[in-house]
Order: C-alpha cells, then structure tokens, then sequence
C-alpha cells in the first residue's frame, strides 16, 4: 500500500511516503526560531515535490495519514482539512494518528529506548505528554495523560512513580516540550541534546502508525485532538475577552 503521511501540529512541516515495498522517504520544514511555520503555504508543494522524488503520482495513493495532534490548534486544523480534502478529491482511505505516539515511534523503532516520554510544547507554560512502551505492533500507552499541565507537574508525575512500570527505569523524553523545559525533565528522565532528530515528528513514523490503523468510515469523523479548547471558545466564556494588544506573545498556539 502506498501511504501519504504528514504531521503540522508543532512548528514544523512533515511529509512521508511509504511505498508499496515498505521503504519510506520523508521531506519536511523546520522554521528557524522567529520564523512563522508555513503548513499553509508549504504543505501540498513539499508533498509534491515528494511525489515527484519518488516518482509516484498523486492517483497511485492508496491512504492519507495525518498527525491529529496534540499541538497547535492553527497547524493541525490545515493538517486535518489537508488530508480530509484530499482523501474526499482522490477517493483515498483516512487515517488520524497520535503525533505523541509518531513521536514514540521513531524512537523505539529506532532501538534507542524501550520507554519513551513523547513531550509536545503546548504554550501557555505547559506541555501535552503521553508516556509508551515498546510492543510488537508498535508503541504502547503505558502512561497516559489526558489534558496539557505545567512541567514540574509532569516532572512530579514521574518521580512519583505514576507509572506502573517505573521500576524498568528512566524515560527517554523526546519533542519540542523535552528540548523547552529540559531542567525539569532530567530529573526524571533522559533528554537527547536539541538538536537529535528524535526531537521532530518524524512524517515516516505518521506513514507507519497509519499503515495499521483503520482507515475512518467517514471523512468528517476525522477531527483534531486539541485537548482543550481553542483559544475563540474560551475568550466567549469570559464575562470579557483579553486586550489583544496587552495580550503576552506567544500565548496562543
């Protein structure tokens, strides 16, 4: 089966192929810091320009994968409508994966750990996480945690034994959350230096978890997992919405 798979919940973009033959080639961008991402400006070239690469054309697909998330709310509503859109147009199996599981995946897969803290920067002072395991069929939740919250919490999770499986060791933390809040982190797990790639979503490991999930019934049933509420659902909450001027840098995804 060939399978197109792409991820835009964090900063960068990620494209991968997974070819009939299992092989798998991957392009992506990753913005410098003070760069805005370009997921929708770049996302439909760079997977042209893989197509091209590989010499597949775009009727020789036969699934979309795609990082639902956790992460920013902007890139993973152009991820999912990308991949709903051309699942509808090329009349293409759609398949939605956990970015922090691809996260997992890459690292396990790639033997350098058998328990892997996937840590995605949420913004806001607080980081959306999941811990894994590696099994037979791919990663395995072994740790899960449903909603975003502060790192020192999350440090204090960990040394607190959460996890049934403590006793196996120390966790490899890997993601844009791991690089952010490192100091907090080492005190419980291991921390590869910024510049591993094991820090990225890897688009080849999207292509390999959506090669074993079930393709979704319907289009429209695919959804992000934002794993709180978007910014615009909030401020209608509030007796009065923040001063978009006063309002800190960065304190929307």
């Amino acid at each position: 089966m060939i399978i197109l798979g792409f991820d835009t919940s964090t900063r960068a973009t990620a494209v991968g192929l997974r070819l009939a033959d299992g092989s798998a080639l991957e392009v992506r961008d990753d913005p410098p810091v003070g760069e805005h991402p370009g997921h929708a400006t770049r996302l439909l070239g760079m997977t042209a320009e893989l197509l091209a690469q590989a010499g597949v054309s775009w009727t020789a697909l036969e699934r979309v994968a795609v990082g639902r998330g956790p992460g920013r709310f902007t890139g993973l509503r152009v991820g999912v409508a990308t991949a709903r859109g051309l699942a509808q147009s090329l009349a293409l199996e759609l398949v939605g994966v956990s970015t922090l599981e691809a996260l997992a995946q890459a690292a396990i897969a790639g033997g350098r750990a058998d328990r892997v803290l996937a840590v995605i920067d949420a913004l806001r002072g607080e980081v959306f996480a999941t811990g894994f395991a590696g099994g037979g069929n791919g990663p395995v939740c072994e740790l899960a945690i449903a909603q975003p919250l502060g790192p020192e919490a999350l440090g204090e999770l960990l040394r607190g034994g959460a996890c049934p499986a403590a006793e196996r060791g120390r966790w490899l933390a890997v993601g844009d959350g791991a690089v952010r809040y490192r100091a907090q982190l080492e005190r419980a797990a291991v921390v590869p230096g910024d510049s591993s790639p094991l820090h990225r979503v890897d688009a080849r490991a999207i292509c390999e978890l959506g090669a074993r999930a079930a393709a979704t019934e319907r289009c429209h049933e695919l959804v992000p997992d934002y794993r709180r509420r978007p910014d615009a659902e909030s401020a209608r909450r509030l007796p009065q919405a923040p001063d978009p001027v006063t309002e800190p840098e960065g304190a929307r995804p």
